[in-house]
């Protein structure tokens, strides 16, 4: 690819390593603060929130990005509100080290509601550019949207070696050095650096090129709503959002409750000085690493072995992954734990990327947007906002919050109980939730684009 067009793929490229670093330094490691904070058995309700913010948020942004204002221009806005909110959580978070739970929920709520809708955005934003560009998504997307996947990595690794303590700011992998407890993957500062990210990526956003609505008529909020239920005239589109709804939920179990599992064997003396139990963040790092090679090869599978498939493949894989976290451990099950993270490609790439790319296509030109958020609020909202609340039961059942002596002599609280259990539930859900794409779901070989 010359000229003009590698210059757009360039600039989205950059766009999505910005966009997930934000996510990248706080989603798998805030469980950890949460915990330290006093907060840990309201991890569900946390990750849950991303669900409740989706059931109308990404779908609201993507009708004014439809209609109203050029979806590059509203993904800057969005992020700059969540930059600011996020802001005011690290600060009240540093001044407040065992926090009460509506304070802190609430301006993290308030993040939320501005970021989430720029996943759906920066979709409409990228798949817009390209087409406008003569460009096929399904072609080139994966291509760009594998940088998405590098800048979370890149944050991950900063968070969980980064510390600041004292007016001393360094980087550490060793559990054992007096400035381990103090390293961002433990502390509010995850909050500060995805802060300040969510503002460059704001600035950033002002470079893209403006692509117009596509809506030829400005319509009420109402009118938004019920063009949502459209979609769910196409048989196909519609069992496949209601299984979206179903699977959703993978992801969040995986965010929220990977790294306090991983980090729970510091507390057996067994494994309390081994690299990985002191280095959940950067282990968790792995399964973006698997996320960026896979990415370039969902086009080529949706393409070969339809989409169908590709869905089924990745709940088989989402049910290996957490069957891997049942059996293994930082010691002689080590290669359990890094198969998982290798895994995770496979499952979160053949689910929400092959996801986005079906919705894009099942899609009217000038809905869009709204076919984004749609997918959002079905996957994100619905399906993980229940589902997290209830898989945050079934770990709370077999697991608690307990005070730790650590390698170094300081103490932590760390996520420790029967995790085993709560792994092989989580896989059998996958495997059901699998089964029914099997069963139910009957893609048209050419989607039917929705009018």
């Amino acid at each position: 690819m010359k000229g003009p067009e590698s210059k757009y793929v360039a600039s989205l490229s950059l766009l999505y390593f910005l966009q997930f670093a934000v996510w990248g330094c706080y989603l798998t490691c805030l469980g950890q603060l949460l915990g330290a904070g006093g907060l840990g058995r309201d991890i569900a309700w946390f990750y849950a929130a991303v669900g409740f913010v989706s059931l109308v948020m990404p779908a609201l942004m993507g009708h004014i990005a439809d209609r109203y204002v050029s979806p590059a221009r509203l993904l800057g806005l969005c992020h700059g509100a969540a930059a600011l909110a996020m802001l005011a959580a690290w600060r009240y978070a540093m001044t407040h080290p065992m926090m009460d739970f509506a304070p802190f929920f609430g301006l993290y709520v308030l993040f939320l509601a501005f970021y989430m809708p720029t996943m759906a955005l920066a979709n409409t934003t990228a798949f817009g550019i390209l087409k406008s560009r003569g460009l096929r998504p399904v072609d080139v997307f994966p291509r760009i949207r594998v940088w998405g996947t590098v800048g979370f990595v890149a944050a991950m690794w900063f968070v969980n070696s980064a510390y600041w303590h004292d007016g001393a700011f360094g980087f550490t992998l060793s559990d054992a050095g007096p400035m381990s407890t103090f390293r961002f993957q433990y502390t509010p500062m995850q909050l500060l650096s995805s802060s300040v990210i969510g503002f460059v990526t704001a600035f950033y956003t002002l470079s893209l090129p403006c692509v117009r609505p596509m809506a030829q008529q400005s319509t009420g909020l109402g009118e938004h709503f019920r063009e949502m239920f459209t979609f769910f005239r196409n048989a196909p589109v519609r069992t496949f959002l209601l299984l979206a709804a179903l699977s959703g939920v993978c992801l969040q179990i995986s965010n929220g409750f990977a790294t306090p599992f991983i980090s729970s064997f510091m507390a057996d003396s067994a494994y309390a000085g081994t690299l990985a139990a002191g280095n959940a963040t950067m282990l968790f790092s792995l399964s973006q690493i698997s996320e960026a090679v896979c990415v370039l090869f969902v086009g080529w599978c949706m393409k070969r072995f339809g989409i169908r498939s590709v869905l089924i493949t990745a709940l088989v894989a989402w049910a290996l992954r957490f069957l891997l976290f049942a059996f293994g451990n930082p010691g002689g099950g080590l290669w359990m734990l890094n198969g998982s993270m290798l895994v995770y490609g496979v499952a979160f790439n053949f689910l929400t990327i092959a996801g986005n790319i079906y919705m894009d296509q099942s899609s009217a030109p000038e809905r869009r947007g709204l076919g984004q958020g749609i997918l959002m609020l079905m996957s994100n909202g619905i399906g993980a906002s229940l589902g997290t609340l209830c898989a945050g039961g079934v770990v709370n059942s077999f697991c608690h919050w307990q005070q730790v002596s650590t390698e170094s002599g300081a103490t932590m609280r760390l996520f420790v109980g029967d995790w085993q259990s709560a792994w092989l539930i989580f896989a059998a859900y996958s495997l059901t939730v699998a089964l029914l794409y099997f069963i139910c779901f009957r893609p048209a070989k050419t989607p039917k684009v929705n009018s």
